[in-house]
C-alpha cells in the first residue's frame, strides 16, 4: 500500500465542517461590507468624509456609528472564518475562534451585569436618551432614530414631553426665538389614521396647554417607562433572539475548533509518514490539545527513545544424565 494511499486513509478532513464553516461565514462577510458600505454611503452624504475632524463634532450618537462597528466585526471575522475554511489556514481559525468566544463572553458579561445593575442601567440610558435630545437637530440621522423611537412606543422624551426643554429650538425660555419654541417633535403627536400626511407642525405650542389638553394632541409617557415595559411583554421574543445569536456563536467557535483538529491532524500524519513513521491516525472530532499531544509524544518516543536492550542469552541446554 502505498504512503498516498495510508494518507487518505487514516486523518482527513471532514469536507461537512470545512464548507458548512465557509458558507456560514461567506454570509457574515457579505452582511459586514453591506452594512460597512450603509455606513460610509451615509458619512459620505453627511459630508464627513471630507471633514473627518466632524465626526467627534455632535454631541449626541451618531447612528451610523453602529453600521461601522457592526459592519467592521462581521467583516474581519467573516473574511477570517471564510479565508481560513477556505484555505484550512489554521491562524487564521484560531483568530476567529478566540475573536468569536471573546465577543460571546462581552455579551454574556453585559446580560449578567444588565440583570444586576438594573437601576444604574436605567440612569444610563435615562441620560443617554436626554444626551441625544439635546443634539436632536444636529444630525439628521439621529432626528429619524429618534423619531422612529417615539414613533415607535408612543412616548415623547425620556420621562415626558418637558424633557424638550434640554434642546435649544425646543426650550420656553423667553429668549428663545425658535417657532419650536415650547413645543415637541411630531414624532410625539398622536396620530390621526384619517390623515394621509404627516403634520410635521403637530407639536408646535402644544406645551403652553395645561397638562390635560397636551393628552388630547401628543403622547405623555416617557419613553424609558415605555422601553421597559415593551420589553417585559415581549420577554421571550428578546430572549429567544439572545439565545438563537448565543447557539449561533458557539456552533461557530465548534466547527472552527473542529477543522483546526482535523487539519492539524493530516498535517501531523503526512509529517510522520513522510519521516517513515508507517502509521496513519484514525479520524477524530476530538479537541487539539488531545491530537497534538498524542502524536508528539508518538514522535518523541518513535525518534529519541533509546533502542530496546538486546533480548536474553536462551537457557543451556540441558545436561545428559546417561
Amino acid at each position: 500500500m502505498s504512503r498516498k494511499h495510508q494518507h487518505y486513509r487514516g486523518a482527513e478532513v471532514s469536507c461537512w465542517v470545512k464548507y458548512v464553516l465557509f458558507g456560514f461565514n461567506i454570509i457574515f462577510w457579505l452582511l459586514g461590507a453591506a452594512f460597512l458600505a450603509v455606513g460610509l454611503w451615509a458619512w459620505a452624504e453627511k459630508g464627513v468624509l471630507a471633514n473627518l475632524s466632524s465626526i467627534t463634532d455632535l454631541g449626541g450618537f451618531d447612528p451610523v456609528w453602529l453600521f461601522m462597528v457592526v459592519g467592521t466585526v462581521m467583516f474581519v471575522l467573516g473574511f477570517a472564518g471564510c479565508i481560513g475554511a477556505l484555505r484550512e489556514n489554521t491562524v487564521l481559525l484560531k483568530f476567529f475562534s478566540v475573536f468569536l468566544g471573546l465577543i460571546f463572553f462581552l455579551e454574556l458579561t453585559a446580560g449578567i451585569l444588565a440583570l444586576v445593575f438594573k437601576d444604574w442601567i436605567k440612569d444610563q440610558l435615562n441620560f443617554f436618551i436626554n444626551n441625544n435630545v439635546k443634539a436632536y437637530r444636529d444630525d439628521i440621522d439621529l432626528q429619524n432614530l429618534i423619531d422612529f423611537a417615539q414613533n415607535y412606543w408612543s412616548c415623547c422624551g425620556a420621562h415626558g414631553p418637558n424633557d424638550w426643554n434640554l434642546n435649544m429650538y425646543f426650550n420656553c425660555t423667553d429668549n428663545n426665538p425658535s417657532r419650536e419654541r415650547c413645543g415637541v417633535p411630531f414624532s410625539c403627536c398622536i396620530k390621526d389614521p384619517a390623515e394621509d400626511v404627516i403634520n410635521t407642525q403637530c407639536g408646535y405650542d402644544v406645551r403652553l396647554k395645561a397638562e390635560s389638553d397636551q393628552l388630547k394632541f401628543i403622547n405623555t409617557k416617557g419613553c424609558v417607562g415605555q422601553f421597559e415595559k415593551w420589553l417585559q411583554e415581549n420577554l421571550i421574543v428578546v430572549s429567544g433572539v439572545f439565545v438563537c445569536v448565543a447557539l449561533l456563536q458557539i456552533f461557530g467557535i465548534c466547527l472552527a475548533q473542529n477543522l483546526v483538529s482535523d487539519v492539524g491532524a493530516v498535517r501531523a500524519n503526512r509529517t510522520l509518514t513522510e519521516l517513515g513513521g508507517g502509521f496513519a491516525l484514525k479520524h477524530t472530532s476530538q479537541s487539539g490539545a488531545f491530537v497534538f499531544g498524542f502524536l508528539s509524544g508518538s514522535f518523541f518516543c518513535l525518534v529519541f527513545s533509546p533502542g530496546s536492550p538486546p533480548p536474553p542469552p536462551p537457557p543451556p541446554p540441558p545436561r545428559d544424565q546417561g
